[in-house]
């Protein structure tokens, strides 16, 4: 199990997540945000000796982060993904990667990965018993 940065007791919210990620945000150039953008931006975030660049967007219900490796030509690990999970999603967040079917998927990117968290609806889920 990760180490989080909060004891057990303490949960943090999606927006305390997006206040502490704001020291990573673009704040020059075509991907240029601020701190007063919330949930809406690209960042640099370093993991591990890696650089990953971290886009996040909220919208038509669901918070969504797509990152890749801003290094190397390669798929994010899964322990990079719980890491941005962390980082980016409230501790209670229930957080998905779809996969959709074969003739809606698109692959603008091939090295890239997408988290979603429904932010209208309770997110379907099973019980923790089968996690």
């Amino acid at each position: 199990m990760m180490q989080s940065a909060t004891s057990a007791t303490e949960s943090m919210t999606a927006l305390e997540k997006i206040l502490r990620a704001n020291r990573w945000r673009i704040r020059e150039g075509r991907m240029a945000s601020e701190d007063v953008d919330g949930w809406n931006g690209c960042f640099y975030v370093p993991l591990d000796g890696e650089r990953y660049h971290v886009m996040i967007g909220e919208g038509m219900g669901f918070r969504h982060l797509s990152v890749t490796n801003a290094q190397k030509k390669r798929i994010p690990e899964w322990v990079t993904m719980c890491r941005l999970k962390e980082l980016f999603f409230a501790d209670d967040a229930w957080v998905v990667q779809y996969h959709p079917p074969k003739e809606e998927h698109i692959n603008d990117h091939p090295f890239c990965l997408h988290l979603w968290e429904s932010i209208e609806e309770p997110m379907p889920h099973p019980s923790i018993v089968q996690v």
